[in-house]
């Protein structure tokens, strides 16, 4: 796997200050992304076990709140055996900080659905995972207003509320 950028300090996906890794590839091409760029799996730097080090070194103050996954694609099938000893290393050493994941991917279809769960990865994944933004960014539905997330369709899921009920519970 590739990635696009890491910000050590973000603040604009997730509440409070948190670390911010763009993932590389997506196959969505939604009209008007912002990180476009991220769209090919090849573009950036190689994810490997120093990025992960140093994603764990940012994570080691008081002031960050947590990890935020967003991409490109972080749950495309090709980036998910990646990014799960990341994951799994955060609730480890920090099980008091969020694991956010923003996916164009829809929660109840493709994700606990028939299209990704068959990927025993996909459930390591969801069990790190505190929220999920999920939903393709629309450009028709815009909003600059909007908390943690670009367009009105998108939801911002509570994961292990969602995966305990079988219902989707909102996070506020």
């Amino acid at each position: 796997m590739k990635y696009a950028t890491i910000k050590p300090t973000d603040v604009a996906n997730g509440p409070g200050v948190r670390v911010s890794l763009f993932v590389s590839g997506c196959t969505h091409y939604c009209e008007g992304c912002f990180n476009s760029e991220a769209w090919d799996f090849q573009y950036g730097e190689e994810f490997t076990e120093e990025t992960i080090e140093t994603i764990l070194n940012y994570l080691n103050y008081d002031y960050i709140s947590g990890l935020t996954l967003l991409g490109g694609e972080p749950m495309h099938p090709n980036n998910q055996k990646s990014l799960i000893p990341l994951v799994e290393r955060v609730k480890e050493r920090y099980p008091q900080k969020s694991v956010w994941c923003y996916t164009g991917y829809d929660f109840e279809r493709d994700i606990t659905g028939d299209m990704l769960l068959r990927l025993p990865e996909t459930s390591r994944l969801l069990a790190c995972f505190d929220v999920m933004v999920d939903g393709k960014f629309q450009m028709e539905n815009k909003d600059l207003k909007l908390r943690f997330k670009g367009s009105s369709n998108q939801r911002i899921i509570k994961v292990p509320e969602s995966l305990l009920t079988g219902n989707i519970v909102m996070w506020d």
